[in-house]
């Protein structure tokens, strides 16, 4: 059995979770509603406040699956409960950031400044100048949303000047040297 798939996910007070024949997983909770189409191989039970993923064989794509759903809804059971969220640190010379209604705008060397405007389900906090918080319950559009204010400046190698999650490290590349 896949050492992931095979853990029952816990459902916590508050959150419900319903499988209906055609496969499709709603999990309810105080923050949301999410849903998920699975695979019609692997089969998904809500059985005494767990929810338990089995897969019919050992075929290495069914395998695959088999982890990977129990994690997406892992994954659901989390984001309607608790919720996520992804830090962001802008660094850099006049590099700043503020919330304009439902839109960030970043200043960070452009000519212009660049606005991001907020995706249904997420939401952006600027607890400073120079940071910015995504939240939301769906992990991946978090992620994705993190990744897309990253790209605006990529960290630079040489003087950590861009944007970069606040638990990233960037290792500083050693400049030119001098001839001696």
């Amino acid at each position: 059995m896949s050492r992931i798939g095979r853990l029952p996910v816990a459902i916590p007070q508050g959150v419900e979770v319903n499988v209906s024949p055609e496969n499709v997983v709603t999990v309810k909770g105080a923050k949301g509603t999410l849903t998920l189409n699975v695979n019609s191989v692997i089969k998904v039970s809500v059985e005494a406040n767990e929810v338990k993923v089995t897969r019919p064989n050992d075929e290495k794509n069914v395998k695959a699956l088999h982890g990977l759903y129990r994690k997406l809804i892992a994954n659901m059971v989390e984001g309607v409960s608790k919720g996520f969220e992804k830090s962001l640190i802008l660094n850099g010379v006049g590099y700043k950031v503020a919330k304009q209604g439902k839109k960030i705008v970043l200043s960070v060397g452009y000519s212009h400044p660049v606005e991001i405007e907020e995706v249904a389900g997420i939401t952006y906090e600027c607890p400073s100048t120079t940071e910015v918080v995504v939240k939301g319950i769906d992990k991946e559009l978090v992620g994705q949303m993190a990744a897309n204010i990253r790209k605006v400046r990529n960290p630079d190698p040489y003087h950590v000047y861009g944007i970069r999650y606040k638990d990233e490290v960037i290792v500083r590349k050693e400049g030119k040297t001098g001839k001696k």
